[in-house]
C-alpha cells in the first residue's frame, strides 16, 4: 500500500460538489465523503500554489465539511507544514457521516500523519487544478 491522500469528485451541480477523500498511511486507510462549494477546489489550488513557496515555516490548513452530527455528511481537515526544503508534513483528521448505532448517533473517525516531497506536491497541484475544472476525476498526493 502506497501512502497517499486522494480526492475523487463523485458529483457536482451548480452549487455543491461531493468529494470522496481517502487517506492511506501504508498502515491504515480511511475514506469518507464531504460536501464543498464549487469554488473551494479552485480556492484550495490557489492557496496551495502560494504555500509551496514558503520554504521555511509555511503552514496551511485544508477544511472540507465540519465535525459534528449537526452537519451534513462528513469532514476532512488537514494541516500542512513545510518546515524546511525537502519535507512537507501532513496531519489529517476525518469523520464519516453520522449513523445510528445502539440507540445513538455516531460517526467513524481517523487521524493520520504523512509526509511528502515538493516534487510530488507539484504533481498533486496539477491534478487538483484539473479536478477543480472538470465534472469528475481524481487528484492524488503521493506521500513518502
Amino acid at each position: 500500500m502506497e501512502s497517499s491522500i486522494k480526492f475523487e469528485k463523485i458529483w457536482s451541480d451548480e452549487d455543491i460538489t461531493e468529494l470522496k477523500v481517502t487517506v492511506n498511511n501504508a498502515r491504515s486507510s480511511f475514506s469518507n465523503s464531504v460536501y464543498l462549494g464549487n469554488n473551494e477546489l479552485g480556492d484550495l489550488y490557489e492557496s496551495l500554489e502560494t504555500f509551496k513557496t514558503h520554504y521555511y515555516g509555511g503552514l496551511r490548513n485544508i477544511e472540507f465539511g465540519s465535525f459534528g452530527h449537526e452537519y451534513a455528511n462528513g469532514a476532512f481537515h488537514a494541516r500542512l507544514h513545510f518546515p524546511k526544503p525537502g519535507d512537507i508534513f501532513i496531519a489529517t483528521n476525518q469523520q464519516s457521516e453520522y449513523f445510528g448505532f445502539k440507540g445513538q448517533e455516531v460517526a467513524s473517525e481517523a487521524k493520520m500523519f504523512l509526509s511528502t516531497e515538493p516534487g510530488l506536491f507539484d504533481n498533486f497541484l496539477l491534478e487538483l487544478k484539473s479536478l477543480g475544472n472538470s465534472d469528475s476525476g481524481i487528484a492524488e498526493l503521493i506521500c513518502t
